[in-house]
């Protein structure tokens, strides 16, 4: 089995009522019922195609794709010289 790229969009709705019907075009992540909106997962070379077939419906207010695919996710720390003296002594 071929492990294929996902990416997120997420989804603004007028009314939860709808929210099964995304459930044609990806994996339904998340649903939120106080903000109304929902997280769907697809394929990232199908995003563009997926994502304007569902901001033609009515009852969607807003469509947005995730930009974590595209984040750098390795973090770098730097310490102070102050600290690094701190650690040396024991304090």
């Amino acid at each position: 089995m071929v492990e294929s790229k996902r990416q997120g969009i997420i989804v603004y709705l007028h009314s939860l009522k709808h929210s099964k019907m995304l459930r044609k075009f990806g994996n339904v992540h998340y649903v939120s019922k106080r903000l109304k909106y929902v997280v769907l997962y697809c394929d990232m070379s199908q995003i563009e195609k997926t994502m304007d077939k569902i901001s033609s419906y009515s009852y969607v207010k807003k469509v947005e794709p995730s930009y974590k695919p595209f984040l750098k996710l390795e973090f770098e720390s730097k310490l102070d010289k102050a600290k690094e003296y701190d650690y040396k002594i024991g304090i």
